[in-house]
């Protein structure tokens, strides 16, 4: 009896000993995967772009000059160049030298961080940048589009030359080749780095433009005046020299001209 109540004993001990040991056991993988969890947040990896070569300052980036390296998260503190966002980075200047195979911050890039400076940053050394009304047929039908370039015409009801004390309507060409720098609220930015916050539809355009011309175009505003945009091929800087004001008188007198020059051009071009 004595044997059976030892034997018993040793049996409970034993279960009781395992269930211990395997309460241990798991307390001890939980820590360890804690753990493991808690090193991987720390170096976590993730990939962004690095220079292949060593560059100079002023340096304008190219799709060869950039690649991406793996780092640990934690060791490239501040604003360091995403591989998602490396389309941002071409045509910028480095304003530092770059050593090869190093992560670059925008603080490296001239400009900085896309939408850090906003608009600002895009507009050229002693150009300005404003906004007129323009939307729908004013603007092409919506199809101009940031980077285009346009001319930007004007119709206003101006004092006649010929009749004192009455008003006529003229329409003429205020500025030629203009740099379109936003439309809406949507940038060349917005559009290179796919950002769906900016809305395809507007009702403004923004230009760049001379402190002059911008002040024409404030005027303008101010007046009534009607916007509209005429839509240039990029490659095409021709400038005409003279063109006229347009009202009725001129479009009775010149309409046969404009007709037959356009004639001749077209039959020229079918015959190249």
């Amino acid at each position: 009896m004595k044997q059976k109540v030892l034997l018993i004993a040793s049996v409970v001990i034993g279960l009781l000993a395992a269930v211990l040991t395997r309460s241990y056991l798991n307390a001890k993988d939980r820590e360890i995967l804690r753990m493991k969890e808690e090193f991987n947040r720390k170096n976590k990896r993730i990939e962004v772009i690095a220079v292949k070569k060593a560059l100079a300052s002023g340096t304008v980036l190219s799709m060869e000059d950039i690649g991406s390296i793996s780092v640990i998260e934690a060791s490239v503190r501040g604003h360091v160049v995403k591989v998602e966002d490396h389309l941002a980075l071409i045509g910028k200047k480095t304003i530092r030298p770059l050593q090869e195979s190093s992560p670059v911050f925008w603080s490296d890039i001239e400009g900085g961080e896309p939408g850090s400076r906003g608009l600002a940053g895009d507009i050229k050394q002693r150009m300005r940048a404003v906004s007129v009304n323009s939307s729908g047929s004013a603007s092409v039908s919506g199809m101009v589009k940031p980077n285009d370039h346009v001319d930007v015409l004007g119709t206003f009801s101006f004092p006649s030359k010929d009749a004192k004390g009455e008003m006529e309507l003229v329409t003429l060409t205020m500025m030629q080749d203009v740099l379109v720098l936003a439309t809406g609220k949507e940038t060349a930015k917005t559009q290179l780095l796919g950002d769906n916050r900016a809305v395809s539809a507007y009702n403004s355009v923004t230009l760049e433009v001379t402190p002059r011309e911008a002040e024409m175009l404030a005027f303008s505003e101010q007046i009534k005046g009607r916007i509209s945009l005429s839509l240039r091929n990029p490659d095409d800087v021709y400038f005409e020299k003279t063109l006229p004001r347009v009202n009725f008188e001129i479009i009775q007198s010149e309409i046969e001209s404009l007709n037959t020059f356009r004639q001749q051009q077209l039959l020229h071009k079918r015959a190249e």
